[in-house]
């Protein structure tokens, strides 16, 4: 597994990060053992970071991934980054609240939910608004000072946020979303984060399971899957966007890969990206995104991707709001 240092926070981590919001049972149901058997796989196959939040199933995820990597991480504490995020409440009245109270909160539970004495990278989950950078930049610094975090992140910020924050504390990393049907960071704030040398790892590389190839038209969601009233995964959007994954999934068979593969060798391709956070429930899909690390895009072929791409209908995601 092919490692990068995770911009100016320093930490070298694998190229590809092991997510865990599918394991929190917003995806529909799992099975528990196969899937710590899937976090199993990939730390064998050389993954170091791991990625959940608190908002992931109310810490059910937190609470399934300390319990995968617990033999893992009495062997060898250091050998494991461990990522997670707070300081929103979804569908609470204030669903972004990174103030004092609940960031303090969020970090106690986490470190409980996780079973560890500190985390390595603790992120604001989403820009609060109605919260000055300084008190969530202050507070985050305070965990560092008393030993409970190690680095710190944001998640979803623009370069405006970014600049806010910066001000007063330097954001280390910046975890945004990106794949081939949401491109948006690249004009902002991308470019912000390589100008200042912050870590970026995307999310959602395989554009929550539109870039797998394994959907049809009529594909049919559990009603506890979020993507059953996303706008993304009905209609004539999953019907334009299905087609432009035939013709990359013929372009990645010509090339001996996977779409899925191409989609996350496309994001890591991407300058200013150091990482992909790819969730699994099964060992064997981890097992085939990890290959993606090893392959190498041609300026030809990126070329083609972007040709292919061109009348992509964009999409967006879930917010602690709702679903778009």
């Amino acid at each position: 597994m092919r490692t990068t240092i995770l911009g100016r926070s320093g930490l070298e981590v694998s190229r590809i990060a092991f997510g865990t919001w599918q394991l929190s049972g917003a995806w529909g149901a799992f099975d528990e053992d196969v899937a710590i058997a899937a976090v199993g796989r990939a730390r064998e196959l050389g993954v170091n970071l791991f990625d959940t939040a608190q908002a992931y199933g109310a810490g059910k995820s937190e609470v399934l991934l300390g319990k995968a990597l617990r033999g893992e991480l009495k062997r060898g504490r250091d050998s494991v980054v461990i990522a997670t995020k707070g300081g929103i409440k979804p569908r609470a009245e204030r669903a972004r609240d990174a103030r004092r109270e609940w960031l303090t909160e969020g970090v106690d539970t986490s470190l409980r939910n996780l079973g560890v004495d500190y985390i390595d990278l603790y992120q604001v989950h989403w820009p609060d608004p109605d919260t000055p950078a300084e008190e969530t930049a202050g507070v985050l610094q305070e965990f560092v000072d008393a030993g409970k975090i190690r680095h710190i992140g944001v998640s979803n910020y623009d370069t405006a946020q970014l600049a806010a924050f910066d001000e007063h504390r330097p954001a280390e990393t910046l975890q945004p979303p990106y794949h081939l049907f949401r491109r948006g960071i690249e004009a902002d704030p991308l470019p912000y984060a390589r100008e200042h040398d912050i870590g970026v790892l995307v999310y959602s590389p395989l554009g929550s399971g539109l870039l797998t190839g394994a959907f049809g038209a009529d594909t049919k969601f559990e009603a506890t899957d979020w993507r059953s009233r996303s706008s993304a995964f009905q209609g004539e959007n999953l019907r334009r966007n299905l087609e432009i994954v035939g013709k990359l999934s013929a372009f990645a068979g010509e090339k001996g890969m996977s779409v899925s593969q191409l989609a996350i060798a496309w994001t890591l391709a991407r300058p200013g990206v150091h990482a992909a956070i790819v969730g699994a429930r099964k060992p064997a899909n981890i097992e085939a995104s990890l290959a993606a690390a090893d392959i190498e895009l041609s300026s030809d072929d990126l070329a083609e991707i972007d040709r292919l791409t061109a009348d992509a209908v964009p999409i967006t995601g879930a917010s602690p709001e709702g679903i778009a």
